[in-house]
């Protein structure tokens, strides 16, 4: 709805619309580039791979360890097992109406001798890998059987002739048909200090952990077998994004716990959304050069809109803290609406959306005229996944007065971030009609024709954009990023770097640090320029702390230089910038990725040098891969 995420993406801009509301934060938009380029973010950040329920058909088929990525060519061993299957299938077919092939059996294996501890210490090396084998050919009948406590018992003497890896997993494999999940992590975990590149038990034990709610374990398992299989299983690679999210959940929930409910975001993000709407003249009685106590609502009022105005952290929050006052002074007669809105506008900011919401029913409650509580309302409404309720509110609005302009911008808006550019574009035209002097509605038409298709049109937008407000920065910050999506580098960044100059001379202590990042981007795609890059983000961090947007591009610029323990640091920071829950889920799911790759390089060290080939395989492809799906 507002303009408090319209940024640019840490990833390249235009990712997603660059209009979107409030909830679609910088994750919003790293997750959607990450659902575009997944390849390259899994070799990246080392994402993972989950076992299917039906892999265990398949393990047990295959005596063959997994030596390569690719499929292994099959033993003559295997071939000619497959022969007597087929052979065996097409015996069931040409058998009588009514007649049904025989299940499997468990061969008998009384020609071998008793097998315990003290037996086998007297065979020769030959006998006990012999009798090992014999033994796990029967235990795989009898798992084909789905006799589970004698496929145990054959592949525990097995194990007794032979320690193997492969005995070690079948049997796993049969605790996990029983649901003995701590009994399978047991026996994994033996296959795997025998073999630590072996698929299977890696891939049974991750099962197994996740079924223990143990995610993290389970993460770091998938994430190896991922790695050996040169993530290559897209049904596996969603099936990480779930685990991810599950480890980044319970991690989210301990976060919110801890969180301040009144920190404020950055105030580039706290800009964005104020400017959204049209400003309008403080009410008579609260201007500057009118005398009023602070211990008055009135005054408190007064203090507020005055604090709003430097556009600084300290500001809003020095603005947030008087609209709360101003309340409980009282006293506040007509303006108790607007107080009630303003309160509930940081209320929101802050995460606090079923108080907001309360604000702004009792906003409109005093004063059904009062259109901007209805827009308001409408914006927390789609950020909590309400459309329905959004779009009643905004024809709500319209009921109340239908020439005003900010109705039909953030209606635009609603459908802009929906995909729906027509009607976006007509409701845009609308506002400007109605008042041609809120420069954002001219930049999102030109945005919403460019999304469209229509790039000589958006071009030419921008252009009168230019002519018609040259004093405003952000028309060159999104013009920038326009030229920046068709590749157009140099004149890019002659966008951002004007836009960057009218920062520090219309607004010195309260920069918008979004052309500095776009900047950062640019560099970044044209030439591979990570330390500019890096030096422009970190200037903006300076200007802004706060700001989700350099911190993710921060990441990002670390994760491609395959700095991942700077990139986690930066993960973790953009999660406790994050706003609502859905957003901390997000980052964290992106902290837990790069963590559990490191986390893989320490505990399999030669898994390290395959997954460092891979990322430089993926670094070949240039930045220019992070333009793809734009």
């Amino acid at each position: 709805m507002s303009r408090a995420a319209a940024a640019p993406p840490p990833m390249p801009p235009l990712a997603k619309p660059v209009a979107v509301p409030v909830q679609s934060s910088v994750w919003d938009r790293f997750t959607n580039w990450a659902s575009e380029n997944k390849a390259l973010v899994y070799t990246i950040a080392g994402v993972a791979v989950v076992v299917t329920s039906a892999g265990v058909v398949f393990y047990l088929n295959n005596d063959s360890k997994p030596k390569q990525a690719a499929q292994p060519k099959l033993s003559k061993k295997e071939r000619r097992k497959r022969k007597d299957a087929e052979r065996q299938a097409e015996a069931s077919k040409s058998a009588p109406a009514g007649e049904q092939p025989k299940a499997p059996t468990v061969e008998p294996a009384d020609e071998l001798p008793e097998i315990n501890e003290t037996t086998v210490a007297t065979f020769t090396d030959e006998q006990r890998r012999e009798y090992a084998l014999q033994l796990k050919n029967a235990g795989n009948n009898a798992y084909k059987a789905k006799d589970y406590s004698k496929a145990i018992d054959l592949y525990t003497k097995a194990i007794l002739c032979k320690p193997d890896s492969i005995y070690y997993s079948n049997r796993a494999a049969c605790y996990n048909a029983l649901s003995q999940w701590d009994k399978v992590v047991e026996d994994t975990t033996a296959a795997i200090n025998l073999d630590p590149t072996y698929i299977k038990p890696l891939n049974r034990r991750a099962n197994a952990y996740e079924h223990l709610s143990q995610f993290s374990e389970s993460l770091l398992d998938y994430t190896a077998s991922c790695i050996i299989d040169e993530f290559r299983t897209e049904p596996n690679t969603i099936a990480v994004e779930r685990l991810l999210k599950k480890v980044a959940e319970q991690k989210a929930e301990e976060m919110i716990k801890t969180k301040d409910p009144k920190k404020l975001p950055s105030p580039t993000f706290v800009s964005n959304y104020i400017q959204s709407f049209r400003s309008k003249p403080r009410p008579k009685g609260l201007d500057d050069d009118v005398d009023l106590s602070e211990s008055t609502g009135m005054g408190q009022l007064q203090i507020g809109l005055q604090a709003m105005e430097k556009k600084t952290h300290e500001g809003y929050e020095e603005a947030a803290n008087a609209f709360e006052k101003a309340l409980e002074y009282g006293g506040l007669g007509n303006h108790e609406a607007l107080v009630y809105n303003m309160r509930g506008t940081f209320r929101n900011l802050r995460g606090s959306h079923e108080q907001a919401l309360q604000d702004m029913d009792k906003s409109i409650e005093l004063d059904p005229s009062y259109t901007q509580s209805y827009v308001k309302r409408a914006s927390m409404h789609l950020e909590m996944g309400d459309r329905d309720s959004a779009a009643a509110d905004l024809e709500q609005a319209l009921k109340q007065n239908d020439s005003d302009p900010d109705i039909y911008y953030h209606r635009a808006q609603l459908h802009f971030i929906h995909g729906e550019f027509q009607d976006a574009a007509k409701d845009y035209q609308k506002s400007i009609d109605l008042d041609n002097s809120f420069i954002f509605s001219h930049i999102q038409l030109g945005v919403t024709q460019y999304k469209m298709g229509s790039v000589a049109s958006s071009m030419a937008t921008f252009r009168r954009c230019v002519k018609n407000f040259d004093k405003v920065p952000d028309v060159y910050n999104y013009y920038g990023e326009l030229l920046l999506d068709q590749n157009n580098y140099d004149e890019a960044i002659q966008k951002f770097d004007k836009a960057m100059e009218m920062e520090k001379q219309t607004k010195p202590m309260a920069m918008n640090v979004l052309p500095l990042i776009n900047k950062a981007l640019t560099l970044f795609q044209q030439k591979s320029d990570f330390s500019e890059a890096e030096k422009l983000c970190e200037k903006a961090l300076i200007i802004d702390p706060e700001c989700d947007i350099a911190v993710a591009t921060m990441a990002q610029l670390f994760l491609q230089q395959g700095k991942i323990t700077d990139a986690l640091k930066y993960f973790e920071r953009a999660a406790e910038l994050a706003r609502t829950p859905g957003e901390i889920v997000n980052a964290l799911s992106y902290a837990e990725a790069t963590r559990t790759q490191i986390q893989v390089q320490e505990k399999y060290p030669q898994l390290a040098a395959k997954l460092q080939g891979m990322g430089a395989g993926a670094a070949a492809m240039g930045p220019g891969a992070f333009g793809a799906g734009r």
